[in-house]
């Protein structure tokens, strides 16, 4: 399923994408038991999926609406934690890295992993804000969300992917004068919108194998980023199996899980983002988004 989550007549629903409609529980007039949101959809575990399936499968007319009638915003639009990413999980990416003088050739033992602000997470086609007073180097990186749906902690790499509610796509803004100037990634890298994701979380039953899907970022039109998941250093399950050694991880915890090369800092001139930018990022089977970068208006 393509479980979303928008705004309907000003109000923030729980949706689902069926052929080019969405199907909005809250719209049945017999009073759906179904949770409000998609984290209580996740919480409720299997069986929050197979009522909700049941109920796209037999909903009426009434709560069917054309998908071009709905805002969406992000599937989990307050994530009940940070964003979990992983840095230079492509060895190409660490190749364009190296040769910017950023980073070493030499491919990592352990995932860098760092954290992106929950409140930087913004919708699949809302406008990026571009500080100019807070930067001048606004980066792109396409990326494969991973959504975790059942809690755990020390979670075995064979058993990591049952612990998998869906999967997403994220463009992993990065302001990278902000990144490269401290000595941790977190203020570049949480700047507020700097985190679009969506359009939907698919459900992971739909994703045959989320180790071989292609994933490309365009700017303006033109390709910088295409690569395939299965060039990924640490694949998902191994991850899973890492992050959760010391923590446990909880249902709608996000994980980002890492960009391939042709982002702008490495480029020859670098090149970055700038207002009136469109920025695409596509997941083969996932998803599509896009965003406008936007000049933000400055307080006097």
């Amino acid at each position: 399923m393509k479980i979303l989550t928008c705004l309907y007549e000003d109000r923030e629903q729980l949706g689902v994408e069926v052929e080019g409609h969405v199907v909005l529980p809250a719209l049945d007039s017999s009073g759906s038991a179904l949770p409000a949101d998609l984290l209580g959809i996740i919480n409720a575990g299997d069986d929050g999926v197979a009522a909700l399936r049941r109920f796209i499968e037999t909903a009426g007319r009434a709560c069917r609406v054309p998908v071009t009638e709905v805002e969406f915003l992000a599937p989990i639009p307050r994530p009940p934690a940070n964003v979990m990413c992983l840095g230079w999980n492509y060895a190409e990416h660490i190749e364009e890295s190296a040769g910017a003088k950023v980073h070493d050739s030499k491919l990592p033992d352990h995932p860098v992993v760092f954290t992106k602000a929950a409140g930087s997470v913004t919708g699949p086609y809302d406008d990026i804000p571009f500080d100019t007073t807070f930067s001048s180097e606004m980066d792109w990186e396409v990326e494969l969300g991973v959504v975790i749906g059942k809690p755990g902690r020390r979670i075995a790499a064979r058993d990591a992917m049952h612990h998998i509610f869906g999967y997403t796509v994220i463009n992993d803004i990065s302001i990278r004068d902000v990144q490269f100037r401290h000595q941790q990634f977190f203020l570049g890298k949480s700047a507020d919108g700097a985190c679009p994701m969506g359009p939907y979380i698919i459900t992971a039953d739909e994703i045959v194998n989320p180790q071989e899907l292609d994933l490309s970022c365009r700017v303006n039109g033109e390709t910088k980023q295409f690569s395939n998941t299965r060039y990924m250093i640490f694949d998902i399950a191994n991850t899973i199996a890492i992050l959760s050694k010391g923590m446990t991880l909880r249902a709608g915890d996000i994980i980002a899980t890492g960009t391939p090369s042709g982002v702008g800092f490495a480029r020859k001139p670098p090149q970055f983002l700038k207002p009136g930018d469109v920025v695409e990022c596509e997941v083969e089977g996932v998803g599509l988004i896009r965003n406008h970068i936007t000049e933000r208006d400055h307080p006097v």
